[in-house]
């Protein structure tokens, strides 16, 4: 049953029943007291009451901070993830408690984001908050909805589907031609990307223990959906490969995320092309792969795409290609 006396200047609620913890909630006026009581007693009639209790005295940064220290650091794009989830705890909406969380004030930080950035780095903010939102309730006993799962998220802009020309490509590798202080790593890091459509987190991950040059394969112990696969060579990536020097690291490309874009995108610049992203690299093999490996299935387990339809956003054939195969 439910008890009510004044406290300070408002009015307390104890909700007391056998099998659920005490109740208790603080409001300005007792008729406010007497309506909150009757609806917790009532669900708790119907089996329906989850305690708010958490989710009241837990603001929305708290469980941020508490994700980062405890999940976050066990996923493999864990410093990617830091960033991001640092800078969403500088928004506003996360000094809002659990139980305050509404859809309303999710989609003003979706409108908010969208001034800055673009579609799909919105859609991809909102899947990480959707994801600390849905563990904090199951594993934290944070009893609110999903607010996430409540608005509207942005149209998905379409994907880009940039190829180089054997004329660009000839073009970017005289300009990553070693001279000066250019790396010298990077004309057959460029090479492999080409030949072979592995993500650029696969090629600076290569180790030379997992090269086999004599059998033309390389071994990825670890990619990006999580499945270890092997990655055939042509010849042509076997040469690049060959060339290289062995660093004391044991890794086939040492060189870091920044200083391989950096060099990237300054060839890129030198010789005048235009809208080359590397991850464009892993476009142009796929389409080029799809002429020698018309096999779905082949090409899939070559570029390591689990689904067809993934692989239809790298595959970008022609219209005279496919013309020519209608004769």
């Amino acid at each position: 049953m439910a008890t009510l006396r004044k406290h300070g200047r408002g009015w307390q609620a104890r909700v007391r029943r056998r099998g659920y913890p005490d109740e208790v909630k603080t409001f300005p006026s007792k008729a406010e007291a007497e309506r909150w009581a009757r609806a917790i007693e009532g669900e708790m009639d119907r089996g329906e009451f989850v305690s708010r209790v958490e989710a009241e005295k837990t603001t929305f940064g708290e469980v941020i901070q508490r994700y980062m220290k405890t999940i976050t650091p066990k996923k493999r794009g864990c410093t990617e993830e830091t960033i991001r989830l640092t800078a969403t705890l500088r928004h506003r909406m996360t000094k809002l408690s659990m139980a305050n969380l509404t859809p309303q004030a999710m989609a003003e930080y979706r409108d908010d984001r969208l001034r800055s950035c673009k579609a799909n780095t919105v859609i991809r903010d909102l899947a990480v908050l959707s994801s600390i939102i849905n563990h904090a309730r199951r594993e934290w006993g944070i009893a609110i909805q999903n607010p996430v799962e409540m608005i509207r998220k942005p149209t998905m802009p379409p994907g880009r589907d940039r190829v180089l020309a054997q004329s660009e490509e000839t073009r970017l590798l005289a300009e990553l031609t070693p001279t000066g202080r250019r790396n010298p790593l990077m004309p057959s890091l460029v090479i492999v990307a080409i030949e072979t459509a592995m993500r650029r987190g696969e090629i600076l991950a290569m180790r030379w223990e997992n090269v086999d040059l004599d059998r033309r394969v390389v071994f990825l112990p670890l990619t990006k959906n999580g499945q270890a696969r092997y990655v055939p060579l042509s010849t042509r990536a076997v040469e690049a490969l060959t060339n290289l020097p062995r660093s004391p690291d044991g890794r086939v490309f040492s060189i870091n995320v920044a200083a391989m874009e950096a060099n990237f995108m300054k060839a890129v610049r030198r010789a005048g092309l235009l809208d080359m992203h590397f991850h464009d690299l892993r476009h142009t093999a796929a389409s080029r792969m799809a002429t020698k490996l018309p096999n779905v299935i082949e090409l899939a387990s070559v570029t390591g795409h689990t689904s067809i339809q993934m692989l239809k956003r790298y595959y970008h054939p022609k219209a005279e290609e496919l013309a020519l195969k209608l004769e």
